[in-house]
């Protein structure tokens, strides 16, 4: 019989930490080796954990939502399915409080820390918890009346989250006579029912440092043009089924773009490219990131490998694997480092074009607006219905000029309009 320990894992060379999730199991739970145990989530993944042993989960030593440096025991798992289970191991432990310190607190919030309410009992706080309350003017009196469903009688986000729901009911349902105006009305004010706080998770953060980081690092510039599609939409049309049948993948107009960007930065390789301090790093290789937008969790940017190297088919059958790891949490860091250049579909949510936000340290992205049908004015002054899109290239004007900029979009746009399908499968 033994006791073993699962720690946090490194995700990443620069990862230092983890933020837990979601826990799949519990204690008194048994595991399989290699099934998921644990979800966790750094500033720059959210990945499943399976466990690297099978037994029996008989400590959980940190809750969901704790912040965990790497390497640190978070679980004991027994390999005797009979071991027993101690009550003390059955609920997260106090070492759960070395959580990452909290935001400093709105001004006009009350401050609420971790005291003793009136009974004299010593009641604790994580930081979400404690920001969740400053921000819905929760006073600490009123925290520590709150009945917690935590380890030790610990108030949780979910908790206070009912609570909040219960109190703005309670005051609307019967507010006091001094709470009403002279029309005898209640009045909703900032702080009341009809606001909702939501705490950002772990990806939610990383992208809003990660964008004002962009913008104080690089000038942003945007070369926007129209993209005549209509012979691409033809013959796409005429081939995605049978590819489909032969690939297993869908054939879309992202892999036509990412296509024509790993020809056009053949062309341009200064695109290719980042800043060092006062020096130029050009890239010989080119890894395309391709944004995946995840459903509830904001998106990801995982990176196609050597992207120049491969035809259509292979950038679909890539582009497929990665989309699917990303919405199931299957991304390794690796999947998601090293992007020279970055693509991004605003045109799949039905957005006509968009002045995307630059990944560090890369000097440019593109991105392709909706296909619409448009009436246009041809070179023979004739008319016509033509499938168009707006694509957008954003660049750092500190290594990219307009110069080059435009060059670059005027050549992502021929290689669109002059592409023929059946030679690059």
């Amino acid at each position: 019989m033994a006791k073993m320990e699962l720690v946090m894992p490194q995700m990443g060379e620069s990862i230092t930490t983890g933020t837990i999730t979601k826990w799949h199991k519990n204690v008194g739970d048994t595991v399989e080796l290699d099934e998921t145990i644990l979800e966790i989530s750094t500033d720059k993944v959210e990945s499943e954990i399976p466990s690297p042993f099978e037994g029996k989960v008989v400590e959980l030593l940190y809750q969901e939502g704790d912040t965990i440096d790497v390497g640190k025991v978070i679980a004991y798992i027994d390999d005797d399915m009979n071991a027993e289970v101690s009550s003390s191991a059955s609920k997260p432990t106090a070492k759960k409080e070395e959580a990452p310190k909290e935001a400093a607190p709105i001004e006009s919030a009350p401050q609420v820390s971790n005291q003793s309410n009136e009974s004299g009992e010593r009641r604790f706080y994580t930081p979400l918890v404690k920001a969740m309350a400053q921000d819905a003017g929760v006073s600490l009196s009123e925290l520590s009346s709150i009945n917690g469903s935590g380890a030790g009688g610990r108030v949780n986000k979910s908790d206070l989250e009912n609570y909040l729901a219960n109190r703005g009911e309670a005051k609307s349902s019967a507010p006091s006579a001094s709470a009403l105006p002279s029309g005898g009305k209640a009045q909703t004010t900032a702080s009341g029912d009809r606001v909702e706080v939501i705490a950002m998770d772990n990806m939610r953060k990383a992208i809003a440092k990660n964008m004002v980081q962009s913008k104080m690092t690089s000038p942003h510039v945007n070369s926007i043009d129209e993209i005549d599609m209509t012979n691409l939409v033809r013959e796409r049309e005429k081939i995605k089924k049978e590819f489909k049948a032969r690939e297993g993948v869908n054939l879309t107009y992202s892999h036509f773009v990412l296509y024509a960007l790993a020809q056009a930065l053949k062309e341009h390789p200064l695109v290719n490219a980042s800043i060092d301090g006062d020096n130029i790093v050009v890239k010989k290789d080119i890894h395309l990131g391709c944004a995946v937008a995840v459903p509830g969790n904001g998106l990801v940017v995982p990176v196609i490998r050597n992207a120049g190297d491969l035809n259509l088919t292979g950038l679909a059958k890539q582009v497929d694997q990665l989309a699917n790891k990303a919405r199931n949490k299957k991304l390794t860091m690796e999947e998601l480092t090293g992007g020279t250049f970055t693509f991004t579909n605003v045109g799949s949510f039905g957005t006509l074009m968009a002045t995307p936000v630059i990944l560090q340290p890369q000097v440019g992205i593109f991105a392709s607006g909706v296909i619409k049908k448009r009436m246009m004015i041809m070179e023979d002054d004739s008319m016509a219905v033509r499938h168009m899109m707006y694509g957008t290239h954003t660049y750092d004007h500190r290594l990219v000029d307009g110069e080059l900029g435009g060059k670059f979009l005027a050549s992502v746009k021929w290689h669109l309009e002059n592409m023929k399908i059946e030679n690059l499968l």
